[in-house]
């Protein structure tokens, strides 16, 4: 299975960078900045939203392979703790990972260490023709 796309479109235009990318584990940092505020002048919850699917989705597909891909049916995010500028740093890893579909956790922090937001993704694996 070819690597997914981790620099351009919607990952470029968020300004997503990956630290860790693998089957079990995927970490994603990037900064908070004006444009991707809501209009009280903090982080949009879609920008949360977008990342913890991103990050159970890349690491969804490794794990699947040359089997399929993946795609997402479920997305639930916390929004725990408002955020106007740093950095933020998303971690996901498995919860469940079977023939059909995957659930994923992504953790959510700031640069202090503090929880700010947290989700998870069910993902279908599809395989076959």
């Amino acid at each position: 299975m070819e690597m997914p796309e981790l620099t351009g479109g919607f990952v470029a235009l968020l300004g997503l960078e990956f630290d860790e990318v693998s089957a079990d584990r995927v970490v994603i940092r990037w900064r908070v900045r004006p444009d991707l505020h809501q209009p009280f002048g903090i982080q949009h919850g879609g920008v949360y939203c977008a990342v913890v699917e991103t990050a159970a989705s890349v690491g969804g597909s490794l794990w699947l392979g040359g089997q399929g891909r993946v795609v997402g049916v479920s997305n639930q995010t916390d929004f725990l703790r408002a955020v106007r500028e740093g950095e933020l740093t998303a971690v996901g890893t498995p919860v469940h990972r079977g023939r059909s579909q995957q659930l994923w956790q992504v953790e959510i922090s700031d640069d202090a260490g503090r929880l700010v937001s947290r989700g998870q993704v069910r993902l279908q694996n599809l395989t076959g023709a």
